[in-house]
């Protein structure tokens, strides 16, 4: 069955025209790309708009569009809880972490960390975040690429897999990070507009939203699992969530590298507001779609191979011609968005953090030219890693969240207590970190061999993955505490702006008041959004 024709691909060639046009517009008007703060923060002068669309567009990747709806398909809505605690989280990135960022001034995470606690901290994380891609933001969207174009186009995976590489990564080259939140605005909308389309026509077919409940267990519309679930537990979910969302949100350059772009700090916070307005949306958009393809293949209108292929096999049958074009096209707007995103966040580590501490009096051409070379290296990777992630789970977003719940931890215990307490130093950090990675990297390699475990090993590895990322953060806050306190006070001055208790109010970033007001409410209304998706969503 052919499942694209001649005008979707004219819709979809006219996308990829657009996209580059915006991309390649604005990398001419950027007349300071050359330097290292146009390139990799676009020059410090972005808007809130474009921030938020940014967060939001930039985190919708394969394992979203793909994971997502899979998931749904396979178990429900209650995958949709990290979608909604975002919203949490960003609302801690522009009212907690922003200040201290903004105000030190910083291109990249690693680099607060060394100034909040030592040069071995940034070490850690700036390598520790490059390994990270590549075991999951770039690998998995490029699988993902490969399961859209194998599905929907007949194209054949790796060839599949290889256009969105090299599409995605000569727009991100060309034009930096100004390149990546522009044509992320762009995507953003056609990103929505398709996964909208895609839910009303397949609500329209099931029947409508209450025979779409009606079609399904209960449990597929309730967020909240027992305490025995193997994947969401509730416990998981308030308890280990939470930690990966700090991690993720809060003090991972491939977000937070948006944020640091902002033209103010009134910009950044009004711009993670909106990111956690729209975070409200994929539940919605993406699992609902996955429960919608289950219940047609339930009842004979579609065939599902997989829950994996939800998504792709509900727009290849259901869409007439034309309208599927435009969703295929927001579907790789998603897969480009995030990889793009990826790919200049690893270009800023690798240069930022890697080769300007080897070579510190590196001019700024040079610096852009590394962050333009170094990522042909991490797609190598990236695709040399994609046969081993079925060894961790089936289902992107399960996978996805595995192996962040073993790397989130440690840095979200140093970040979260480093801002909080003065207290903590240098020692306790890189004890911490240490740590959490002994014991994170041992839980990978034992998922690796899961089926030849038994006894106490096999137990171990049989820890759901959000209540292990909440049992590690414990022993690597404990062990950043103890250390601390058993090791010599960090020099007050050394950590002055970086802490709540070292604040000098005196240089405090200018904010407008107004602007102050109306954040507070809109953060509130936020709030509220959230409390009632947890309650309609309760089963």
């Amino acid at each position: 069955m052919e499942l694209i024709n001649t005008l979707d691909w004219v819709l979809i060639a006219i996308y990829f025209v657009a996209v580059f046009g915006v991309a390649f517009g604005v990398g001419r008007k950027e007349k300071s790309t050359d330097s290292s703060a146009g390139y990799f923060l676009a020059g410090r002068n972005t808007g809130w708009f474009v921030i938020g669309a940014s967060l939001f567009a930039s985190n919708i990747g394969a394992e979203h569009i793909i994971g997502l709806a899979g998931t749904g398909a396979s178990s429900g809505v209650a995958v949709g809880q990290f979608e909604i605690l975002a919203s949490f989280m960003l609302l801690i990135l522009g009212w907690v972490f922003v200040p201290f960022y903004l105000k030190s001034g910083v291109f990249t995470m690693p680099e607060f960390l060394e100034r909040r606690y030592n040069e071995g901290a940034r070490w850690y994380l700036a390598i520790i975040s490059i390994v990270g891609y590549i075991l999951t933001k770039i690998s998995i969207t490029i699988a993902a690429g490969g399961i859209v174009f194998n599905t929907l186009m007949g194209i054949n995976f790796w060839t599949g897999a290889l256009i969105v590489i090299i599409a995605t990564g000569v727009y991100t080259v060309f034009g930096g990070l100004r390149a990546v939140l522009y044509t992320d605005l762009l995507q953003m909308f056609i990103l929505i507009g398709g996964a909208i389309t895609v839910t009303f026509i397949g609500l329209s077919e099931v029947g409508g939203w209450g025979v779409l409940r009606e079609s399904v267990d209960s449990s597929f519309f309730s967020v909240w699992k027992p305490m025995s679930d193997p994947d969401f537990p509730w416990t998981g979910i308030i308890f280990g969530a939470p930690i990966l969302g700090v991690w993720y949100w809060c003090t991972d350059q491939f977000i937070v590298q948006r944020v640091l772009s902002a033209s103010n700090i009134d910009n950044a916070r009004r711009g993670t507001i909106f990111g956690g307005l729209l975070k409200q949306l994929p539940l919605f958009i993406f699992v609902v779609p996955g429960i919608i393809a289950l219940v047609l293949s339930q009842s004979g209108q579609i065939s599902l191979s997989e829950p994996d292929a939800a998504l792709p096999t509900l727009i290849g049958t259901l869409l007439p011609a034309g309208v599927r074009g435009l969703v295929v096209a927001g579907l790789l707007a998603a897969l480009m968005s995030s990889l793009s995103s990826v790919f200049n966040s690893c270009s800023t580590l690798i240069a930022w953090d890697i080769y300007k501490k080897i070579k510190p009096n590196s001019p700024d051409k040079t610096l852009v030219l590394v962050g333009q070379v170094s990522t042909v290296g991490m797609v190598i990777l990236g695709l040399l890693w994609i046969p081993f992630m079925d060894l961790i789970s089936g289902q992107l977003f399960v996978y996805l969240q595995n192996v962040q719940a073993y790397i989130a931890p440690p840095i979200a215990a140093v970040f979260l207590i480093g801002v909080f307490w003065k207290r903590v130093n240098s020692n306790g950090a890189i004890a911490s970190l240490i740590t959490g990675f002994v014991l994170g990297i041992g839980r990978l390699i034992a998922d690796l061999n899961k089926d030849s475990l038994s006894g106490l090993l096999f137990e171990f590895t049989d820890i759901n993955f959000l209540h292990y990322a909440f049992y590690l953060f414990v022993i690597c806050t404990l062990v950043l505490i103890v250390v601390s306190l058993a090791t010599d006070e960090p020099d007050e001055a050394k950590v002055k702006d970086l802490t709540f208790q070292t604040v000098d109010p005196s240089t405090n970033l200018p904010s407008d008041p107004l602007w102050r007001q109306k954040d507070v409410w809109a953060a509130f209304a936020l709030i509220v959004i959230v409390l009632g998706v947890w309650v309609y969503f309760t089963g």
